[in-house]
């Protein structure tokens, strides 16, 4: 009974949507389902978010040797959408998902299958985030039309995602391609267009980052959706975890194959320095590595320590890489 519960208080915090401690615990009681249904604590959610948007910032940079200054204004601005667009998504997931929610042990104590949040609440303040989230377009570089064409695949493919699972097993490709957009709109706040309409031309180095983007997120994810694959077994939901089970380390593999292709290629396509390469392909392919070679997939807490120390891990080699790259382009050190 002791380790049930143990298990149970465990998976309580491997991001269920439930926490209750640290900061939280000074809150009005009121209003503590609201930010569990954001994902404001722990704050995993803005920067699964942000850190693609940051991708495509320093990329951007790289390719027009941007001024300090506007590269900070285009990552204060984008952290402060991600913000807004995390609890946008959040919400309109938790939404969608409250009857698939309520059959799964680490989610059925989310604020609206415990009837702590209404639906038509949640609605409404999944709105108002996703309005808030829109302003910020209009303080973006560039035509203001061309800068909303460019967030519809994000808005459709993440309003998409929470019914995925009801039509596929890709759902973490899904979820990649939504994440990774943030690479596009990131590259387009400092005046990098991925494709150019009138010209018909497309920016192949920013689609490989894409693309590396989606693969990366494919594994982390999958590792995160075994912590409920005997509830998604029963239930009847798609995910690559119930597609492969516990044949899926090979799938991984070819997946860090190409996404260590894709930086490879990057790197030589905008004439990187050899500290891209040991940090940003490099150090992605050795965490990775170590990523699939240790996670337990049947243990729900190797789990949750891979898909976060995973996310981290490869962010943080891509992120300061890349921003290392760009601190040599302009000659910072000089």
């Amino acid at each position: 009974m002791a380790s049930s519960e143990a298990t149970n208080a465990s998976l309580a915090y491997q991001y269920g949507g439930n926490h209750k401690g640290g900061w939280l615990a000074y809150l009005p009681e009121e209003w503590l389902p609201y930010v569990q249904l954001a994902r404001l604590s722990p704050p995993v959610g803005l920067f699964l978010v942000f850190i693609p948007h940051a991708f495509g910032i320093l990329h951007a940079a790289i390719r027009n040797q941007s001024a300090p200054l506007d590269v900070a204004r285009a990552s204060g601005l984008l952290f402060a959408a991600s913000f807004f667009y995390s609890n946008a998504v959040h919400i309109w997931n938790d939404l969608i998902d409250a009857p698939i929610d309520s059959k799964v042990q680490r989610t059925r104590k989310r604020p609206i299958p415990r009837r702590a949040v209404s639906p038509r609440a949640a609605f409404l303040f999944a709105a108002s985030q996703a309005l808030v989230t829109g302003s910020f377009l209009f303080f973006m570089e560039g035509n203001l039309v061309e800068n909303c064409l460019y967030a519809v695949p994000g808005i459709i493919s993440w309003t998409y995602y929470p019914y995925a699972k009801l039509h596929t097993f890709w759902t973490q490709a899904v979820l990649g391609f939504a994440l990774s957009w943030g690479v596009v709109m990131g590259s387009i706040s400092l005046g990098l267009r991925p494709v150019a309409y009138k010209a018909g031309q497309v920016d192949f180095a920013t689609i490989v980052l894409f693309t590396a983007s989606i693969c990366w997120t494919m594994i982390y994810d999958s590792v995160y959706a075994y912590q409920d694959l005997a509830d998604d077994l029963q239930i009847g939901v798609g995910s690559m975890a119930v597609l492969f089970r516990y044949q899926i380390k090979p799938i991984f593999w070819s997946l860090v194959a190409v996404i260590t292709v894709c930086l490879g290629i990057l790197g030589r396509w905008e004439e990187m320095s050899p500290v891209y390469y040991i940090l940003v392909p490099g150090g992605t392919t050795l965490w990775l590595g170590l990523m699939v070679t240790n996670v337990n997939l049947a243990d729900s807490g190797s789990c949750w320590w891979w898909f976060s120390n995973g996310f981290w891990g490869v962010g943080g080699f891509i992120v300061v890489g890349l921003l290392l790259e760009y601190l040599r382009i302009i000659r910072f050190w000089n």
